[in-house]
């Protein structure tokens, strides 16, 4: 799916990233967060950074479809994902905030 909404001809990162998971599930049966992290960072490698070492930082979440959320500026990808009222997994890659400075 990664490569389906990468764009073309763009060149995995190089630098430190950030990587934020948001699980979105229908079913209470749903997968234990401590279980999404690792599969997604390596999936990623070579695609949208170099290696999954330049993951500094990382935050995974789940949230049920059945809940009454508010979402806040939802991108095209994630509008989509919700419109098909299935269990997605949402993944944003930026750059990773100052090293120096833990908030």
């Amino acid at each position: 799916m990664a490569e389906q909404h990468w764009p073309a001809g763009e060149l995995p990162a190089t630098g430190q990233v950030m990587l934020t998971i948001t699980y979105f599930y229908e079913s209470e049966s749903s997968m234990d967060i401590d279980n999404i992290p690792k599969p997604i960072s390596d999936a990623l490698k070579g695609l949208v950074y170099l290696d999954d070492e330049q993951v500094t930082d990382a935050l995974c979440r789940k949230r049920s479809l059945s809940s009454n959320s508010r979402i806040e500026n939802p991108s095209s990808v994630l509008t989509e994902g919700l419109s098909r009222g299935n269990e997605f997994l949402y993944i944003v890659v930026v750059e990773a905030p100052d090293q120096e400075v833990i908030s």
